[in-house]
Formats: C-alpha cells, sequence, structure tokens
C-alpha cells in the first residue's frame, strides 16, 4: 500500500509543501518535483489568510536562467522583475481562502536542482508579520535536444549571474566619456564623463590616464575631491551625488601650447557594491553629453555596454524580453565558441569570443551612428580595426544580410555628420557615412530628420 501511494505521487511529479503557520494565517504551495529545460511548469499557491484584509504581498525568489508569468492573480498585482515573483494587494479578497497561479519557464539549457520557496507577508494589528514556505528542492530533466557543450549547471550560472549584477549594479552601474574637444579657440581640450552610478551612492573613483605632455585642471568635480599626479586625472567621492546620473568635467592643457595629437585615455569607474569593489571600464563615445536631456541620457546608459575586471569567463550577460537572461557559453576557445554559437542560434561566417561583445544594442529614440564598414562575414573587431587606430568602440549588427560596423551614437545630425568627417580626416577610413536609427531599428537619414524635425547639413 505504501509503495503504491509512493509511486502515485513520483508518476505525478507533484509535492505538497506542507505550511509555517502565523496565527491563523497558513500557507501552501504546490509545484512539480522535476522540471524539464526548456519548457514550463506551473505553481500554485493557497493563502489561507484568516480575517487578514489589508495590504499584503507574496515573494519568491527564482535563479538566473528562469522566468516566470501571471495565470491566476486572486485581485492581486503580479510583477517579475531581478528574478524576484511578486503578487501585491493593496487589499485583500473578501474570501478567507484565496489562491493564486503562474508557470515558470526554465530555460533550455539548463541542467541540476534548484530551490523554491517563498514568504507571503502582511499587517496584523499594526504589526508587519510574515509566513514563509519551507523550501524544496526541484530537479531539472536536461533537454535531451540540447548539445552537451552547451548545459549549463543552474547553481554554477546563478553564481556567475549574481557576480555579473553586482559588476553592472542594480541600475547598471556605467562611466561614458565624450570624445575630448578643444575648448573654444584654444588648444586645451575638455572631457566630460557621464556616471551612472545605480544603486551605489558611497566611496566611488574616476581614475582616468593622460597622455603625457598634458597637464589637467578641474572644471565641475560634483563634489568629488579632485587630484592630478603622474600623469592620473582622479575623482573621490565618499558620498556620490543625488544625481541618478552626473557629469564630471576637466581640463587638459598642452604644456607645449600645442599638444600631441594623440589623445587617446583610459580609465575605470570604482565602486563599493555588497562590501565589494567593482571596476568598470569607461567607454568613450563620440555623443554631445551637454545637449542630452534625461530621456537621451538614459537611453545612452541603456545603449552602453561596460567591460569589468575578472570577467572573461563568459561571453555576454543580457537581459531576455521575458525577464530572464541570456545564459553564456563557457570561454573554450575560438574555434570551439564559433561551433557552439552555429549550434545555438544557426549563425554563418566566422566568429569568436572576441567577436560576441560587440553587438549593437538599441538605444531609445532617433539617433545617429556612422557606419565605418560593412561585410557579409563576422571579422574580430579588436584585432580588424585596430590598424585603422580608432579611439572609439565599434559595434556591429547584421542587415539585409550584411554584418555593419558602426562607431559613436548621437541626437543631433550635425553632431554625427561633424564626426564622419572627422574620421575621414583623421583615420585612412575615407568612406564612412551617417546611418540613422528610431528604438533600435534601421531607417533613413530623411525619415529621421523628418521625425525629429532637424535640420540635414552637408
Amino acid at each position: 500500500m505504501i509503495k503504491s501511494i509512493m509511486l502515485l505521487f513520483n508518476m505525478l511529479g507533484f509535492f505538497l509543501l506542507n505550511i509555517l503557520f502565523s496565527g491563523s494565517v497558513g500557507l501552501n504551495m504546490v509545484a512539480p518535483k522535476e522540471v524539464n529545460a526548456g519548457k514550463e511548469f506551473e505553481v500554485e499557491v493557497t493563502l489561507d489568510k484568516g480575517d487578514i484584509s489589508s495590504f499584503a504581498r507574496f515573494q519568491q525568489d527564482l535563479p538566473a536562467g528562469l522566468s516566470a508569468q501571471a495565470v491566476e492573480t486572486s485581485n492581486g498585482e503580479f510583477s517579475f522583475r531581478d528574478q524576484k515573483v511578486r503578487f501585491v494587494w493593496l487589499r485583500l479578497p473578501v474570501e478567507s481562502t484565496i489562491t493564486i497561479k503562474y508557470k515558470v519557464r526554465v530555460n533550455d539549457r539548463l541542467t541540476g536542482s534548484f530551490k523554491l520557496g517563498g514568504k507571503f507577508s502582511y499587517i496584523e494589528d499594526n504589526e508587519r508579520k510574515e509566513v514563509a514556505v519551507i523550501d524544496q528542492q526541484l530537479a531539472i530533466i536536461t533537454n535531451p535536444a540540447m548539445d552537451p557543450t552547451l548545459l549549463v549547471d543552474i547553481n554554477e550560472f546563478q553564481q556567475m549571474a549574481t557576480s555579473k549584477l553586482m559588476a553592472y549594479g542594480a541600475g547598471s552601474v556605467k562611466a561614458i566619456r565624450q570624445d575630448p574637444y578643444l575648448e573654444g579657440n584654444s588648444n586645451d581640450y575638455l572631457v566630460n564623463v557621464l556616471v551612472s552610478k545605480g544603486a551605489t551612492d558611497k566611496f566611488a573613483k574616476i581614475e582616468e590616464v593622460v597622455p603625457e605632455g598634458f597637464r589637467a585642471e578641474v572644471v565641475d568635480a560634483k563634489d568629488g575631491i579632485f587630484t592630478f599626479k603622474d600623469q592620473k586625472v582622479k575623482f573621490l567621492w565618499m558620498n556620490l551625488p543625488a544625481e541618478q546620473t552626473f557629469v564630471v568635467t576637466y581640463r587638459l592643457i598642452p604644456e607645449d601650447g600645442i599638444g600631441p595629437k594623440d589623445m587617446a585615455l583610459k580609465g575605470t569607474f570604482s565602486f563599493i557594491q555588497n562590501e565589494t569593489t567593482q571596476v568598470i571600464d569607461i567607454v568613450q563615445k563620440g555623443t554631445d553629453l551637454k545637449k542630452l536631456d534625461s530621456q537621451q541620457l538614459e537611453g545612452l546608459v541603456k545603449s552602453t555596454l561596460v567591460s569589468t575586471e575578472g570577467q572573461d569567463a563568459f561571453s555576454s550577460y543580457t537581459p531576455d524580453a521575458a525577464g530572464g537572461i541570456d545564459i553564456p557559453v563557457k570561454y573554450v576557445g575560438a574555434d570551439k565558441m564559433a561551433d557552439m554559437e552555429k549550434q545555438r542560434n544557426g549563425t554563418v561566417g566566422p566568429t569568436n569570443a572576441s567577436t560576441l561583445s560587440y553587438t549593437l544594442e538599441p538605444e531609445k529614440g532617433v539617433y545617429y551612428r556612422v557606419q565605418i564598414a560593412a561585410g557579409h562575414k563576422l571579422v574580430n573587431i579588436k584585432q580588424y580595426f585596430k590598424k585603422f587606430k580608432l579611439q572609439e568602440e565599434v559595434r556591429t549588427e547584421q542587415h539585409e544580410g550584411w554584418y555593419k560596423y558602426s562607431v559613436g551614437s548621437f541626437y543631433v545630425y550635425k553632431d554625427a555628420r561633424d564626426h564622419r568627417s572627422q574620421l575621414w580626416t583623421s583615420t585612412p577610413i575615407d568612406d564612412a557615412f551617417v546611418a540613422a536609427y528610431n528604438n533600435g531599428r534601421r531607417i533613413t537619414v530623411q525619415e529621421a530628420l523628418m521625425i525629429t524635425n532637424h535640420k540635414w547639413y552637408k
């Protein structure tokens, strides 16, 4: 009899998590013991709420690689962000027992097992109380169609994703340097650095290496401490500015009154997050930071990818449309990476690990980039464009059967036009042209000018 009951439960593949009670409030959760990679499973939570009727919330953390979608909310507000499932009620339904359901999708490359728990928080007698579900282990049945070399253990991936999130910051910490430009009719250069601070607010530092032949002076430190020594510019904050994004400015003065032509700058932004020091590269772009409004600055920040220390083991980390994440492949060498990527998404043409992180990301609204090359085969961006002596990042996109390579990000056509002309005169590139986009989709320059009501310049 006992064996029959056990067999029945195994066939059903479900377990019932018993509840921890707090007074008259109880919580039951039903979910499968085993889940299939690449498919969805359903979770059902039943709340015995007793006399509780005011504000309440159910929350569950899902490991990286899983995403959730509501099925039954019982008049609650459902959300899934930052790998957290939430049901929120400003006022609970009158029924003494309510049920919520949601579907969880498992990325098709995951393997291993993970824990599933959850907490119900509520107010009783003006006090915040919680009821917790006992954590339960769920096993992932590996997708049989998946190449074993592409499988990723969910726990290893969670650790990697957590490290990535720390590096990017809860609000996506970014640092962007505008191309240095001459100040008026002088030979002095101004350098603007935009910082998007994310969730960090204390103990941060900008450090830039200045070319020989220049000395630096502060223009706007945004309440930071400025120093210049041994060809290094530093801005130091004990407490960061209150603004989510801010721009610091310094001046580079040529010691001989003329200055060298090589204006290559290299810098990092360091900050503290979760009691750990994080360091990200400062990315240089041809955008005039002073001309952008808050919405355009937000779009620029979101579109900018940064590299951080200690992240060479994996190729990429990007949110997907469902709120999950795109699982990277382990670094196993360029040739093997190319084969794995072809199996994964059917791409053709040569590729390698160093090209995968140079994909053009969409920005909000209308903007312009300068296209510098195109071809039917994907090239190693870092090596190929090194010969052109470009001092800015090159991004690639697939468009109409071509791999197209471009630089810069401009919200005013004239700025893009000027940058194109600069490339003509300062690099071997003589066929660069301005390309226009609207929310990441290519459009003609004429369409962009009509939408923005900007003037065209030859």
